[in-house]
């Protein structure tokens, strides 16, 4: 079995997503970007996958990688400025603090 450590963070410009994809499951977070930002959208995790984890992992690794391009975070979708919230060290990549 899979840690959500282990699953591979797939950024999808065409699509505009971030997703994990989970056997014959995906879960994702939608995205806008623009020049140096990006709205966060929507997350969606597949029910027979909540409660794992893989949307906060999900989210922990879309942050990385965000940092990692330098962009700024417009959290639109309610999940992902939860976990800022829970998470004060990624507040730093907010436009305006949660």
């Amino acid at each position: 079995m899979e840690r959500e450590s282990d699953y591979e963070l797939i950024d999808d410009t065409a699509s505009k997503q971030f997703r994990f994809e989970i056997g014959d499951r995906i879960a994702k977070i939608d995205s806008i970007k623009a020049k140096d930002k990006i709205y966060h959208t929507h997350t969606q995790v597949p029910k027979e996958l909540e409660g794992k984890v893989i949307g906060s992992e999900l989210v922990r690794k879309v942050l990385i990688d965000i940092e990692s391009k330098g962009l700024t975070l417009i959290p639109l979708c309610p999940f992902v400025a939860t976990y800022i919230k829970k998470h004060p060290e990624w507040r730093k990549l907010v436009l305006i603090s949660l």
